[in-house]
């Protein structure tokens, strides 16, 4: 786990648990808010836009991941964006992280665009691609080129599916479990919240290579007892002032 990552939730996730797991992120992507009023939900608020506000004026941008989603196989697509942010340089890895791995996800065929733009990363099927972490101006002309991933249809559950990040990492691997919520939770809502919890959960050293990850879908995370390492967090679609959990990464099993 890298000095910055964030403390680790452990059991259910209360309102309590919620709103100090999305302050530890700010805290771990932006170490200079770490004194800042991050107690409610507001101000938690309050600190991300001005946060994105800074990013804004940035005349580079805010470092940007872009992945080129095909045929959508989610198995597959969870170990190679593994994969991908295993690869990314400590430098550029660190400033995704502050940026906090801001990702957009576009439709396209990656093997009908590997002789047009460099990829950093393309999934062995080629079912999906992936360029960056890097400055906007980096990766302009794929995003003017493709559309937005359309992931608009609800999520459906799936039943549980077990994969291996490839290679060899620097300690014994260990066995994880992905668990995402699905309910009012849309494809492309899904992908944006397991890229997060992902590669951010790479770049603290959660996930490393031989690491196995069995994912799993709830229809919310409310109900799930067993310790997490690592929570996505975002705004409840129910209660637009509250915060809920919609992906977590458990403790070694």
């Amino acid at each position: 786990m890298s000095p910055h990552s964030p403390a680790p939730p452990t059991g259910p996730p209360g309102a309590d648990a919620l709103l100090s797991a999305a302050a530890e992120r700010v805290r771990a992507a932006r170490p200079e808010f770490a004194g800042r009023d991050l107690s409610t939900p507001a101000a938690l608020r309050a600190v991300r836009a001005e946060i994105a506000a800074l990013d804004a004026a940035d005349p580079a941008g805010a470092p940007l991941a872009v992945c080129v989603v095909g045929d959508l196989d989610l198995p597959s697509w969870a170990r190679e964006s593994c994969r991908f942010a295993l690869a990314v340089d400590p430098a550029a890895g660190a400033a995704w992280r502050r940026a906090f791995t801001r990702t957009v996800f576009l439709a396209g065929r990656p093997a009908n665009l590997r002789d047009r733009f460099a990829f950093d990363h393309v999934a062995d099927d080629a079912t999906a691609a992936w360029a960056g972490p890097a400055p906007e101006p980096a990766t302009a002309g794929l995003r003017r080129l493709l559309k937005t991933f359309d992931g608009a249809r609800a999520a459906r559950p799936w039943p549980p599916a077990v994969v291996e990040v490839p290679g060899a990492g620097p300690r014994p691997p260990v066995h994880r479990e992905v668990y995402a919520a699905t309910a009012q939770v849309t494809v492309a809502r899904l992908l944006v919240h397991l890229n997060h919890l992902l590669a951010e959960a790479v770049l603290d050293g959660l996930i490393a290579p031989g690491d196995r990850l069995t994912l799993r879908s709830v229809p919310r995370l409310a109900g799930v007892t067993v310790p997490f390492a690592a929570l996505r967090i975002d705004t409840d679609a129910q209660r637009p002032d509250g915060l809920q959990a919609l992906a977590g990464l458990t403790e070694e099993r």
